[in-house]
């Protein structure tokens, strides 16, 4: 199970914020914790924010430099568009950044096509990959995001969204550009924070009469990650500034472990130590408030027999903040033990009461 699977049901409303959105939240991303939630679990349409998943989709199956010639299909599409004529050859990379930058409807179908063959194929993968990150209020009708009752999601699962794609390169590097150049095409980013907020690095705005203004924003800070979703939304840049700062502002990554670090000796029965020191097999953080007080529980068994080998799994480390499971990670011997060369006391009074075969 995924750190943000296990992290889904817990978050900290925070203090009240005066937001022109209907749902809103804010993720801290190492953590997975998130920081703010209004009406986050408050499904809905989420117009061109839907591309976040047809970019992440195309990065992940697609070589970026591959050729595409554009299919009569991917032309002439409704709303908002890269102007695509058929038989015209983009790369793949050229039509992604047309998709989340100039948010093209064209684009997405013409990606679409060539990734799966056909639109209906790619938008099966896109609800299967929705259900491989754990999005359980969220369905894909179509690739680009045009109004649909079967194309809808949730405040805080387009934030897990956005928190997995932004772990993939090539995603990131498109939706943190501000303005792309490919021939006679020159694509501005239609997210106006890249230009207003410290440390913007994306991701994708939407909008339709229905849906209303849906807007998902990333930034870093100090080493820290957060992501922000508002939907339904008249006043969103201001909304996203505001929730952002309070998130920078207001908490502060601590780390309750390193990957590595010595957590405990367990003994060992049978072995030629006595005992083995466990070594965490990630790092365990947290965002934290001030006043915030987290607790590390180790789940261990009272012993272990030998032999062992060095990286065993013995138990876990689990992170708790007010009762609430923040993350976990294995806990691994840090060195091997072998058994021990004669016969121990245990194992001697078994071989006396052990009847002769």
């Amino acid at each position: 199970m995924s750190l943000w699977l296990l992290l889904g049901i817990f978050c900290t409303p925070g203090r009240a914020m005066s937001l022109s959105a209907a749902s809103a939240c804010l993720l801290d991303c190492a953590s997975g914790r998130m920081l703010y939630a209004h009406n986050a679990d408050q499904p809905g349409l989420i117009a061109s924010t839907t591309k976040i998943m047809t970019a992440l989709l195309v990065a992940e199956q697609c070589n970026p430099d591959a050729r595409v010639k554009i299919p009569p299909e991917a032309t002439g599409i409704e709303g908002s568009s890269m102007y695509l004529t058929a038989g015209e050859v983009l790369t793949v990379r050229d039509l992604l950044y047309g998709l989340m930058l100039h948010s093209g409807n064209d684009a997405a179908v013409a990606l679409a096509i060539f990734c799966a063959g056909d639109v209906g194929a790619f938008v099966d993968r896109m609800n299967q990959r929705a259900g491989q990150l754990g999005l359980r209020q969220t369905e894909f009708a179509n690739p680009n995001g045009l109004d649909s009752e079967h194309n809808r999601s949730t405040a805080r699962d387009l934030a897990w969204l956005a928190a997995c794609a932004l772990e993939n390169d090539l995603f990131r590097e498109v939706v943190s550009t501000r303005t792309y150049t490919n021939g006679l095409r020159t694509m501005t980013n239609h997210n106006k924070l890249l230009w207003r907020y410290e440390g913007a690095i994306g991701v994708k705005t939407g909008y339709t009469r229905a849906a209303g203004r849906i807007l998902v924003s990333a930034a870093e800070r100090g080493g820290r990650r957060l992501v922000a979703v508002t939907m339904n939304a008249p006043d969103d840049w201001n909304d996203h500034e505001r929730l952002l700062d309070y998130g920078f502002e207001t908490y502060h990554e601590q780390t309750a472990a390193e990957a590595g670090e010595p957590m405990a000796a367990l003994p060992v029965v049978g072995g030629r130590q006595a005992s083995v020191w466990l070594l965490a097999a990630g790092a365990l953080r947290c965002a934290c408030a001030a006043g915030e007080q987290y607790r590390v529980q180790l789940e261990l068994p009272p012993f272990v027999y030998a032999p062992l080998a060095a990286g065993d799994t013995v138990g876990q480390a689990v992170l708790l903040l007010d009762g609430h499971e923040l993350a976990r990670t294995d806990l691994v011997c840090a060195a091997p033990v072998a058994m021990e060369e004669q016969p121990g006391w245990f194992r001697r009074m078994l071989e006396r009461v052990r009847p002769n075969t």
